[in-house]
Order: structure tokens, then sequence, then C-alpha cells
């Protein structure tokens, strides 16, 4: 059964700042991917604690496992990826 990948609405504007032959890229692989297995990131540690990551070149995915699926809330290039506090909070 195919889980459900739900986008946080800033996620929208993470995928703007990505040129556009890579945010295709991002998206393809989110959608393939995480709707076939919710768990294919690695999990995070720190303040990050509870989230996953998955890695699409240089651009970071961070998301939150739902009941139904996931929940992506953070698209951004790796040097940026974990600054901050998390996109979920």
């Amino acid at each position: 059964m195919a889980s459900k990948v739900l986008y946080k609405a800033s996620v929208e504007k993470d995928l703007r700042k990505l040129p556009g032959k890579d945010a295709a890229r991002v998206l393809n692989k989110l959608e393939r991917e995480l709707r076939a297995d919710p768990g294919a990131g690695e999990p995070l540690k720190g303040k990050f604690r509870g989230l996953r990551r998955l890695r699409v070149g240089d651009s970071r995915v961070i998301y939150a496992r739902t009941t139904d699926g996931v929940l992506v809330l953070r698209i951004s290039n790796r040097k940026d990826a974990y600054k901050g506090k998390p996109a979920g909070g």
C-alpha cells in the first residue's frame, strides 16, 4: 500500500530556491521513494531527533513520519539544512 506524502506550506518556497532541474529531481525521488517506504531516509539526532532525512544530491529533505505516510518539513542545500530550529517546531 502506498503511503501519503504531504508537504508543509513552506516547502514551496524551499523548492523555488533550488535550480529547476534539481527541484524536479527532488520531487520525483520524494514521490517515488517515500510513497513506497516512509522509512527510506536516515533518522536524525540532536535537536532534530524524531525526524528523518533523505539525501538527493546536494539537497537534504527533512521529514517526519505520520500514521499514514510522511510530512515533508524542509528541503534545503546540505550546507543550510540543519541551521536554525527544526522546521516542525
